[in-house]
């Protein structure tokens, strides 16, 4: 059995589709096919509080182009959710029935609760019973939370994010309210690591020198974000092999990640391979398993 998770971000739409695998009583997901598209919705949405007519149109081809896809691999079930740009779209609801109407797909819009929440499904189970602060970057917000033991202990979403960043536009006082949300929030008594999750990290981990095959340290991300920073935009393309849209987002996410660190005193992150698309093939299957009793 293949699912299908489609990601509609502020930066880019992701499409991950995967295998079912059972192994006695453990359910597992491998991936077998990953696409990753620059729509850059949140340039429209952070700039003019609506979207395009061009980004309509190019968010309703690329739905199209993806729901082939999940017909060649015979999907048996997906979800379609969009995070901050869609949703802070004046135009955004209207624009998603649009889509549905010509392509079949169903857009959810979800709100940064419900986003943090399929997330952190997925990301608790790298996690032990230390106590962890998860950030998770987006082209147009940035979640955090705590746990302790391997529980949620509290959660907040803010409207700082890579593409927000990029434009200018971040909410006035945003950096403050995060801040005192992290002191007010962490215990300091406690040793304390961070658990990163968004492209801009995992790309970031992947040049990083690493303690381990998941994790490194806020002196290597601050290293790389300064060593990024060295280079012009087109030398980020052409000498670091950097995607466009990854290039010019990079060093204002890894800002967010550092800064973040340093006010809760983390001085490691793991970096687990794992995002909003793996929580909502999660989600998926849950619900496809409650439909289907013999399932």
């Amino acid at each position: 059995m293949k699912l299908a998770a489609i990601d509609i971000g502020s930066n880019a739409a992701r499409l991950q589709i995967s295998t079912v695998l059972h192994n006695d009583s453990i359910v597992s997901f491998k991936r077998v096919e990953y696409v990753r598209f620059p729509l850059r919705l949140g340039h429209d949405v952070f700039n003019f509080g609506a979207l395009t007519p061009e980004s309509e149109v190019r968010t309703t081809k690329l739905m199209q182009a993806y729901k082939l896809l999940m017909e060649l691999h015979e999907v048996e079930g997906y979800m379609a959710c969009a995070t901050s740009a869609m949703r802070e779209s004046d135009n955004g609801h209207e624009i998603a029935k649009r889509i549905e109407a010509t392509t079949g797909i169903k857009i959810h819009i979800i709100d940064g609760q419900k986003e943090a929440e399929l997330i952190n499904n997925v990301v608790v189970q790298a996690l032990d019973d230390r106590q962890y602060l998860h950030i998770d970057v987006g082209g147009g917000s940035t979640e955090l939370n705590v746990y302790v033991n391997r529980q949620k202990i509290n959660s907040k979403s803010f409207k700082i994010g890579s593409v927000r960043l990029l434009e200018g536009k971040e909410t006035k006082g945003a950096w403050r309210k995060m801040e005192d949300w992290v002191e007010d929030n962490i215990d300091t008594s406690q040793e304390i690591t961070a658990v990163g999750t968004g492209g801009n990290i995992s790309k970031l981990f992947n040049l990083a020198s690493k303690i381990s095959d998941t994790e490194t340290t806020l002196a290597e991300i601050e290293r790389m974000q300064s060593f990024i920073s060295g280079f012009s935009l087109e030398d980020r393309i052409n000498k670091l092999r950097l995607n466009a849209d990854r290039a010019d987002v990079i060093v204002p996410a890894a800002g967010i990640y550092i800064a973040v660190m340093k006010w809760a005193g983390a001085d490691k992150i793991v970096v687990p391979d794992l995002g909003l698309k793996d929580g909502i093939i999660q989600l998926v299957y849950g619900q496809l398993k409650r439909c289907k009793p013999n399932f």
